[in-house]
């Protein structure tokens, strides 16, 4: 039985890089089956938390949940306690359910720490859900531009619009100027429902910054094609190697100026190596990710979010 805490995707990148038996070694103690009270006392103090989940076709979505500090709490190591749920016209909302696999990714804005906790929604309540944690690691803050948020009057927002391929100029306008994404991934179909299922296996969601336009917008084949810089991080690969082995990611692109959430699904794959790096310096990977359909959704936050300030890492090209 393979015990390791990353999958045949998250491996197979890992060897591209000369690093697998390193990350073998070391995956047990970072990727852990529970909480340490630094991530649970991080987790307890946010006004935001990322939550990725798939539907029926095994499409990922993601969104942002938020609520007073407090809203998210842990009774124990393997459990987080949510008092929010997506709202009703959110892509995420129809698939929270008993057993569905969950990516969570908790952010601090202002000082870029970031925990991750990814498992399986356990009891779901009128008011919230839980979560039985099955992997707890954190993430460094690397390529995050810090933010302050604020509450704001909430306010009975437009309805949600439903967007094709080609999406339309108000969501194209917002990746072009994007400095922050959020992408959610799967190791599978149905992650871990297989009879030789393994704690490697599962939904994810991550954060991916830049300057800001680090985005790459393209009329592709069938609609919009993206392109983002990978950047070097942790080794992980746990969102490329998810989507090495299905890919399908879904995206979720905020509005920090005045709430508006745009949720994408879309088809992905790598570039690897090859001349295409070339336009992106400093990227040691592209991921693609050809548009398939989305949601539109103005003023879904009642948060309003500072100007940012640009990580080390781009603060020469905000210069």
């Amino acid at each position: 039985m393979d015990t390791s805490v990353f999958h045949a995707g998250e491996q197979a990148l890992q060897a591209r890089t000369g690093l697998r038996e390193r990350m073998a070694e070391i995956g047990h103690v970072v990727i852990r089956d529970h909480m340490p009270d630094q991530h649970r006392e991080l987790f307890g103090k946010l006004p935001t938390l990322l939550l990725g989940v798939q539907d029926d076709q095994g499409q990922p979505w993601a969104t942002m949940l938020h609520g007073p500090a407090g809203f998210v709490s842990s009774p124990d190591t393997r459990t987080l306690r949510l008092q929010a749920r997506p709202a009703a016209d959110d892509p995420t909302a129809p698939w929270l359910r008993e057993g569905a696999a969950v990516g969570l990714l908790g952010l601090e804005h202002p000082t870029r720490r970031r925990n991750r906790a990814n498992g399986r929604v356990g009891s779901v309540r009128d008011d919230g859900f839980d979560v039985d944690v099955l992997q707890s690691f954190g993430n460094c803050p690397k390529y995050i531009h810090a933010r302050r948020p604020e509450a704001t009057a909430a306010r009975a927002a437009p309805p949600a619009l439903r967007l094709g391929p080609a999406l339309h100029a108000e969501s194209i306008a917002l990746l072009r100027r994007a400095d922050t994404l959020f992408i959610a991934s799967a190791s599978g179909a149905r992650p871990g429902t297989g009879s030789a299922s393994t704690r490697s296996e599962g939904v994810d969601v991550s954060h991916r910054g830049g300057p800001a336009g680090f985005v790459h917008v393209a009329v592709g084949e069938r609609g919009l094609r993206l392109t983002l810089p990978d950047y070097q991080g942790n080794f992980f690969f746990n969102t490329l190697g998810n989507l090495l082995a299905w890919p399908h990611a879904g995206l979720l692109v905020p509005d920090f100026d005045d709430g508006t959430l745009l949720h994408l699904a879309a088809e992905a794959s790598l570039s690897l190596d090859g001349p295409a790096l070339d336009a992106f310096p400093g990227a040691q990977r592209l991921l693609h990710l050809d548009v398939r359909h989305g949601w539109w959704r103005p003023a879904a936050l009642a948060l309003r979010w500072s100007a940012p300030e640009a990580p080390p890492q781009f603060a020469h090209a905000d210069a």
